[in-house]
């Protein structure tokens, strides 16, 4: 029997002066998917790095994690998978796990369904924590590759299978060996240790991590007022299950670009002449794919070049 609350101690940071990021969000309809598909080992990685991810843009390190699952009435197996998966997003991150809730509320929840979201915590020096009036006109904007859909979008990605006749169960046609289901329940790439290490020795200007609402949303986050992003699609490779749903519901490139990450899940500001060094310790972090994307320039709207939207 545990106490009523997780602490931690913030001595062992070593932090001059620390300020606190905290971050909290779900899984949302994904786990719909889950739930169809009686997988759930996977969705806890995704309440993890959607919160994870999220507090690494102002340059914290996660120090915890808590999580929140709500069900009719809970299934030790299906909790257990649920848990492992969240053990396995706090081993990702370097945080640790020190607590969580589980509500058991029938007539709330049907049987078979329920809710997970995260909350996680991460301090940074406050002389080091990013902010937005540090991105320049000039900087070099680059990308970290996404693991496929990540944790948004879902709603519309449901609608297109089952428009399309088509069961989570049948044969991804891009990889045979994958059904629907298992590339759909693909889990949200966490990217903390890769950023962690290269703060240690490069000046990042500004990083956004690429949710709901896409590159439109979240691009702009990361800027102060007056500037914003060209970005240049033919930079990165995109994951074909993006190709797969843009023909599956016949989408408009744009508007894909409006609600996914279309195959980058973190894109971050530079000074020019530290692209080079980033990408270089980026890539020995284990982001072989890390590259320049785009670059900062004066305006409101951003762009996007070189699409190949028909």
């Amino acid at each position: 029997m545990g106490g009523f609350g997780g602490a931690i101690d913030l001595s062992q940071l070593n932090l001059k002066e620390p300020v606190l990021v905290s971050g909290t969000d779900g899984v949302g309809t994904k786990l719909m998917i889950a739930i169809a598909t009686d997988r759930h080992d996977t969705v806890g990685i995704d309440a993890v790095a959607m919160c994870v991810n999220d507090i690494i843009t102002q340059g914290a390190e996660p120090v915890y994690f808590l999580d929140y699952l709500a069900c009719s009435a809970l299934k030790p197996e299906k909790a257990e998978a649920i848990v492992k998966g969240i053990a396995e997003g706090c081993t990702q991150a370097g945080c640790a796990l020190i607590g969580g809730e589980t509500a058991e509320m029938p007539g709330m929840y049907d049987e078979n369904d329920y809710d997970i979201a995260g909350f996680s915590v991460g301090a940074v020096e406050k002389s080091k924590m990013i902010k937005p009036d540090q991105v320049k006109t000039g900087d070099v904007l680059i990308g970290l590759a996404s693991s496929g859909i990540h944790s948004n979008g879902f709603s519309l990605v449901r609608k297109l299978v089952a428009d399309a006749g088509l069961a989570y169960s049948d044969t991804y046609t891009p990889e045979p060996d994958k059904t629907i289901g298992e590339v759909l329940l693909r889990p949200t790439k966490i990217y903390v240790k890769p950023v962690l290490e290269l703060l240690k020795s490069v000046d990042v200007h500004g990083i956004a991590h690429i949710t709901g609402g896409g590159f439109y949303e979240n691009v702009p986050r990361m800027f102060p007022e007056g500037l914003t992003a060209e970005l240049d699609v033919s930079s990165w490779k995109r994951p074909a299950v993006f190709d797969w749903l843009k023909q599956l519901g016949n989408l408009q490139l744009d508007d894909m670009y409006h609600t996914f990450n279309m195959g980058l899940g973190l894109i971050l500001a530079v000074a020019q002449e530290d692209a080079e060094k980033a990408i270089e310790v980026l890539k020995a972090a284990g982001e072989s794919s890390a590259a320049v994307v785009g670059k900062v320039l004066e305006g409101q709207e951003l762009t996007l070049v070189n699409s190949d939207e028909a």
